[in-house]
């Protein structure tokens, strides 16, 4: 039996995904399992590759890892592509260290890039230009990382929250050290800035269709590997 990794930064990046699977949380991270054939474990526990690493160290804590994918929403880096549109990537680049991980086979042609912090429309044109890659996110890298030093197969598979050209509030004073979103005080700095919420709104509804989109990527890809 397969053990398959699933690891996300949010909650609703895999709500679709894990509907009606088996909900614990442990030392601060969400996990959801689900047995087949094989046993399928979700895990969520905040932005960025500290985050992603702990929810990848709890899901190992049961048992080894036979493959792992990072999931979850990303930034477009590039014109044309469209937000709620879910991709399979070809490798993960840590802008960090310049480590390239690269997925295992049939994957896309494209390649995500891993930021530090949430990147704004500037730094998404300076990634694009420096990287060539196609989305960014925070977390992708640690979890291929991970992957490599074990050498367990690796997929990436990322939807887009927000086009290129989309203008958004800067999000990162709003994560804690943790890698967890500060809603409330985000809430309260959004409602007193009325003219943020027409994008906040289309980033909602676009957040809403991708991780739908994300749950109908892997599931098909799944069902071909079997």
């Amino acid at each position: 039996m397969t053990r398959t990794a699933l690891i996300a930064a949010m909650k609703g990046e895999l709500e679709p995904l894990v509907r009606g699977w088996q909900h614990t949380r442990r030392n601060g991270v969400d996990m959801w399992m689900h047995r087949d054939d094989n046993l399928y474990v979700a895990a969520c526990a905040g932005t960025g590759q500290a985050a992603a690493t702990k929810a990848f160290a709890e899901v190992e804590a049961d048992a080894p890892i036979d493959l792992v994918f990072s999931l979850g929403w990303a930034g477009a880096l590039k014109p044309g592509i469209r937000a709620g549109t879910a991709h399979n990537l070809a490798g993960v680049i840590d802008v960090r260290t310049g480590e390239r991980f690269r997925c295992d086979a049939d994957a896309g042609p494209d390649w995500l890039v891993t930021s530090p912090s949430v990147a704004d429309a500037a730094e998404k044109q300076r990634l694009e230009h420096a990287y060539g890659a196609a989305l960014v996110d925070m977390e992708a890298a640690a979890i291929g990382r991970l992957a490599a030093m074990r050498g367990i197969p690796f997929y990436c598979f990322k939807a887009v929250s927000d086009t290129l050209d989309e203008v958004l509030p800067d999000f990162n004073p709003f994560i804690g050290a943790d890698g967890r979103f500060k809603t409330a005080r985000f809430t309260l700095f959004a409602l007193m800035r009325p003219w943020l919420w027409p994008a906040l709104v289309r980033m909602g509804e676009n957040s809403k269709k991708a991780a739908w989109a994300l749950r109908e990527a892997v599931h098909e890809f799944l069902s071909e590997k079997d």
